[in-house]
């Protein structure tokens, strides 16, 4: 049963209390250029993972878009006011009607979503809490630090490793935790062997000491960048609006920001602005390049992972924010088909079909087929299709999809968009995971829309590969429809509005919050899908901070290695190591001569020379091989250099990558040139 199936009378009961019940009030704040924004509070107990501070943030639609809202206004106006005897609102230049109507749009939607009635068959999703130490258990266990309760667990030197690299804010993340569990297991009476938090630490003080002190001098290099997170963006700032930047620092550590932000830094909290008003966040250039999803190799992503469970926790913490996580709980799923079956199964599917899927065929066959055809279409993914006859269409898919005879060209737009929206509810489990759901829930708590966006930063690296690659084929459609929308009259804020029901709609949650927090709701998973939408291309980069740990962490692997030469095992590799060693040194050689040796076996290639520079770039030295390697079928954007060996397993160079500058950090690297899949 999905969330607005339960009541029947959800939208109508809604609309009056928007207007009669005491506990919902409408506020009004005057900026300096007289825009009135309008904003919803709340009296009564909000939803635990959206406050009352973030509830007022969201804007409606945006003002210069409003044009083709003016009759829906005028007519959900009258649906909303009927019960109050006030007059039917209409549209006009202030920020009332735009939030107005984008409640009205959601609720459209979940009502939409509730006559649809597509899950009927389906098992609700039971969410429940972990108990007492079993969340910090867990947590523990994901974080790759389970030897801290279990000696017998097999990651114990990499655990020590880890610990070893940890910022103050990350390791008082994960004192927290033990401590909690100690508690826990001592309230039960369990013998456990638990270390004191104390001690966790004690091998490395120095180093971590290190590490903070480069961290602080950092920060307070950036001080300027730090005094930004609040502030600069709203209109009434100098040099704010739409033309407003704000810089984003991804080499400190974004719980030791928020800290700076805590201890000292006083800034005002910007309104949430429509959409030509959301502040223009910029990464600064980074000579050593940027590194996205998809760069690093499986062992160095899983390091990766465990960086930003703790640097995530690290942040809520450091902000005073409990989030507490979901169960993982099994529920019955179908074990093929396209609507209703797990994304793991899907891919499987497909995979066996086209090697190398990443997003389910099915869904990335829809978004062909709108953008192809439907990406002008007025009102398209508000505008609901004919439901008999999308229901026919789905049963048509499971039958005809994979054996290739399925007719789209008879598919109307508001059909096939009303299919992808279908998908997205029937997954089994949410898309945003249940274990991570609250916590997507709970950025809007953090105080800066900067801190915000770390996180949601944070929480997207944390999805399982499959979901993290799905959520970002989605949001770049919606900014594929978003850019129409001078034809199809779907601004950001429509998209959001109209798109966060689906997505935070989980089987099984409605029953677990009042009407008065599901409004709540409403206001604050339509923000949380604008700021995924407006910020992807930032939200799915890997930070430097969290890069130059896994670095910290592959080089005192090497040492332990190194060192531990009573391992038969060893020698050998050990004697191969001499020798690649030697080579680089070679290698190193020539570079501090001047020139770096690229590798390209994947083409025949042994070796190419390159003059080093202080401009030299990735992009060089893929345009210096494509010119030797002429008979060479492949495709300049079909190929990346990569960094591999010495402090990362393995990474796919952004084309702006600075040679010389990367090789300071990683003196060890080999260069290989190889085809990357798309």
């Amino acid at each position: 049963m999905l969330l607005g199936e339960s009541r029947a009378v959800v939208r109508p009961k809604l609309h009056r209390n928007f207007h009669n019940n005491a506990a919902l009030k409408m506020s009004r704040q005057q900026d300096e250029q007289g825009v009135v924004l309008t904003a919803y509070t709340s009296n009564s107990e909000a939803l635990p993972a959206v406050g009352c501070k973030e509830q007022a943030e969201f804007p409606g639609a945006s003002r210069r878009t409003g044009q083709y809202n003016v009759q829906r206004g005028k007519a959900a106006g009258a649906a909303l006011c009927s019960s109050s005897g006030k007059a039917p609102y209409q549209r006009c230049s202030s920020q009332d009607s735009l939030d107005e109507q984008a409640m009205v749009d959601y609720f459209r939607e979940v009502e939409i979503i509730q006559r649809s009635g597509d899950a009927e068959t389906q098992e609700d999703l039971q969410l429940k809490v972990a108990d007492e130490g079993e969340q910090e258990e867990a947590w523990l266990m994901e974080a790759g630090l389970a030897t801290l309760f279990d000696e017998s667990a097999s990651d114990g030197e990499d655990g020590i490793v880890l610990l070893s690299t940890l910022t103050r804010t990350q390791a008082a993340a994960v004192e927290r935790r033990v401590e909690t569990l100690k508690q826990t297991l001592r309230k039960r009476n369990k013998p456990y062997s638990v270390p004191d938090v104390r001690e966790i630490f004690k091998p490395s003080p120095a180093s971590q000491s290190k590490d903070e002190a480069g961290s602080t001098e950092r920060s307070g290099s950036n001080k300027q960048e730090v005094e930004g997170l609040g502030n600069g963006v709203g209109p009434g700032a100098p040099g704010g609006g739409a033309d407003a930047e704000t810089d984003i620092n991804l080499e400190v550590s974004f719980s030791e920001q928020a800290l700076i932000y805590k201890e000292g830094l006083k800034v005002t909290q910007p309104q949430n602005e429509a959409d030509d008003r959301l502040p223009d966040f910029k990464v600064s250039q980074d000579k050593t390049g940027q590194t996205r999803v998809g760069d690093l190799s499986a062992e160095d992503m899983k390091k990766v992972r465990r960086l930003v469970l703790i640097e995530m926790s690290a942040l809520f913490d450091t902000c005073g924010i409990e989030v507490k996580a979901h169960k993982a709980l099994k529920v019955k799923v179908r074990e093929s088909g396209l609507f209703g079956v797990s994304l793991s199964t899907l891919l499987e599917q497909d995979q066996r079909r086209i090697p190398g899927t990443k997003v389910p065929l099915i869904l990335q066959h829809l978004i062909s087929h709108i953008e192809e055809q439907g990406l002008d279409t007025e009102g398209v993914l508000r505008i609901p299709g004919a439901a008999t006859r999308v229901k026919a269409v789905c049963h048509e898919l499971e039958h005809k999809f994979y054996e290739g005879v399925f007719p789209w060209e008879s598919l109307k737009q508001h059909d096939v968009a009303s299919l992808l929206k279908l998908f997205i509810r029937e997954l089994p489990y949410p898309l945003l995971t249940v274990e991570y759901f609250n916590a997507f829930v709970s950025v809007l708590k953090l105080p800066t829309k900067k801190q915000q966006l770390q996180a949601l930063n944070l929480l997207v690296l944390l999805l399982p590969e499959p979901n993290r690659d799905t959520l970002k084929a989605l949001m770049e459609f919606f900014q594929r429809v978003i850019d129409h929308k001078d034809r199809n009259k779907m601004t950001l804020n429509n998209v959001a509005v109209v798109m966060a029901p689906n997505i935070f709609m989980c089987k099984g949650f409605r029953s677990k919050i009042s009407e008065q927090q599901e409004f709540a709701m409403a206001t604050g998973t339509a923000n949380i899908v604008r700021l995924l939408i407006r910020y992807q291309n930032l939200l799915w980069t890997i930070p430097k901070f969290i890069l130059n740990q896994v670095r910290k962490q592959n080089m005192e692997n090497q040492r332990k290695m190194n060192r531990d030469r009573a391992v038969k095992k060893l020698l050998k590799k050990m004697a191969y190591d001499r020798e690649r060693a030697s080579n680089k040194q070679e290698s190193n050689a020539e570079a501090e001569g001047g020139f770096i040796r690229v590798q390209a076996p994947q083409f025949s290639m042994v070796s190419m020379a390159v003059q080093l520079t202080e401009d030299l770039k990735a992009s060089d030295v893929l345009t210096r091989f494509l010119s030797q390697e002429r008979t060479l079928s492949v495709k300049r954007e079909d190929l990346c250099l990569y960094e591999m060996g010495g402090n990362i397993k393995e990474r796919c160079l952004d084309e702006e990558t600075y040679i010389k500058a990367l090789l300071e950090l990683n003196p060890s690297a080999e260069w290989v040139i190889k085809s990357v899949q798309h």
